[in-house]
């Protein structure tokens, strides 16, 4: 057996640390003394494991992702001081979002980008997709409608309608039924994104017949 290079090796103990960090993060996050501290961990994990997966991955240009990296920086932190804390829940909502939307995106771009050198994408592959445009799509959406509620854009009162559970079984198991066939190789992209615009209507259905008082219950948990 080879050993591993050493640059390997220092990218697979990067990814080590980044995990334990994030462990290390969220124990904070259950105590409001701990939780600024927890937080500055997993943040300080995460760039350390934005930096390895980078130089894993061998990319030939970075001044987008530099620019990216700036931007998201500046926002995050001018937002941060901005935003007073009884609107705290409607910039976690939006942060939330922002999250659950850009792992959909990867996860959209990853199929097109599959579904272009080869007839059937992967099983394990297409699963993993399936699954990040699925929890991304609803938890960008249900952010959105939880942001908009707490934020006075929406009625904060919990709308319902006849058959609303009905509704959204059918909306689940129509959902399904276009993950199996993209995973099967039927109806190419377009089943792909129908399946996508599935996931972003049940976000919000999911979180319309809530009301405005249970948004930071919801937030949390679309953010686990």
């Amino acid at each position: 057996m080879s050993e591993a290079a050493p640059g390997a090796t220092a990218i697979h103990a990067a990814y080590l640390l980044s995990s334990v960090l994030f462990i290390l993060g969220i124990k904070g996050l259950s105590s409001p003394k701990t939780a600024r501290d927890g937080n500055l961990l997993a943040a300080v994990g995460m760039l350390i494991a934005i930096v390895a997966t980078l130089l894993d991955r061998q990319i030939l240009r970075y001044e987008v992702i530099l620019a990216g990296l700036v931007l998201g920086s500046a926002i995050g932190a001018i937002s941060a001081r901005a935003v007073q804390m009884t609107a705290m829940p409607q910039m976690v909502a939006l942060f939330n979002g922002s999250g659950g939307g850009a792992a959909a995106l990867v996860s959209a771009l990853e199929y097109v980008q599959l579904a272009r050198t080869a007839p059937t994408v992967p099983l394990d592959s297409g699963i993993t997709i399936l699954i990040g445009a699925l929890i991304g799509a609803v938890s960008f959406s249900g952010s959105i409608v939880a942001f908009g509620k707490l934020q006075g854009i929406f009625t904060e009162r919990a709308i319902t309608y006849p058959l609303q559970k009905v509704v959204n079984s059918l909306l689940l198991a129509g959902i399904l039924a276009l993950g199996v066939l993209v995973l099967a190789g039927m109806g190419g992209t377009t089943a792909f994104y129908a399946f996508l615009g599935g996931c972003l209507l049940l976000g919000v259905l999911a979180v319309i017949p809530i009301g405005g008082g249970n948004m930071p219950v919801v937030i949390s948990l679309l953010n686990s």
